[in-house]
């Protein structure tokens, strides 16, 4: 006869290896910058359920793997980049967020220089999109990348993450057009320049812009290794 013990251990044993029926995933919100756009790097999704629409970058986490670990792997997969920006920024665990069963993922953002990728193409379409003229994705994709948006717009007023979208060379100009990118708002070109500039952290290189088809304009790189000094002073900054 079945003790009462032996009967509870074995209803929670059932009940144990029926929460190991879920999946844990990453998806990663690549974020690059193109003429004045701030875009994020998409496939076209291969399930039926969402044919036609597009989804971030993912995949699901394997059982030696740590999460960043996992990140990493579908960045590295997909863009040849490694060593590059990225950041955990929430967990999506809605019941009925994938169609094959309970998939519990961890949504990451990085950031690239587009001019460094060298995308690894698949069976499905690989692309840059504009994050502003994205409405309707597949599974919670859009909550997803609009998280990371609003987070990535948070972070770039308190550290200057933003300079790994950019070229190591690039002008005053492009700079402002990625703030306002990110932020997705005017900014005024007098007083974003003296606030950069007043700094000191940028590098005047005594170079000019060339081949451009507007007045060439001076160019400068962010001093890292000053900032590096600087950053438990670092304020942030503020328009």
């Amino acid at each position: 006869m079945m003790s009462m013990y032996t009967k509870n251990l074995n209803t929670h044993l059932v009940e144990i290896k029926d929460y190991f029926k879920v999946a844990i995933s990453v998806d990663c919100v690549i974020f690059g910058f193109n003429n004045d756009e701030l875009k994020v790097l998409l496939i076209e999704s291969d399930l039926k359920e969402f044919k036609g629409k597009w989804s971030l970058l993912g995949d699901i986490v394997r059982p030696e793997e740590e999460l960043d670990e996992a990140a990493y792997r579908v960045l590295k997969a997909r863009t040849g980049l490694d060593n590059v920006y990225m950041e955990q920024v929430q967990t999506f665990g809605a019941v009925e967020r994938h169609p094959a069963g309970r998939v519990i993922t961890v949504a990451y953002y990085s950031l690239v220089n587009i001019e460094h990728v060298e995308l690894k193409m698949s069976n499905n379409e690989l692309h840059w999109h504009s994050v502003k003229e994205l409405h309707e994705m597949a599974f919670d994709h859009k909550q997803i990348l609009d998280t990371c948006h609003e987070r990535l717009k948070q972070q770039v007023l308190v550290q200057p993450i933003g300079f790994n979208l950019l070229p190591r060379k690039f002008s005053l100009r492009e700079l402002q057009n990625l703030y306002e990118a990110i932020l997705d708002m005017e900014l005024d070109r007098r007083n974003f320049r003296k606030k950069f500039l007043s700094m000191d952290l940028l590098m005047d290189l005594n170079e000019e812009e060339e081949d451009v088809p507007h007045r060439p304009a001076k160019l400068y790189k962010f001093n890292f290794d000053k900032y590096d000094q600087r950053k438990k002073r670092y304020l942030g900054i503020g328009f």
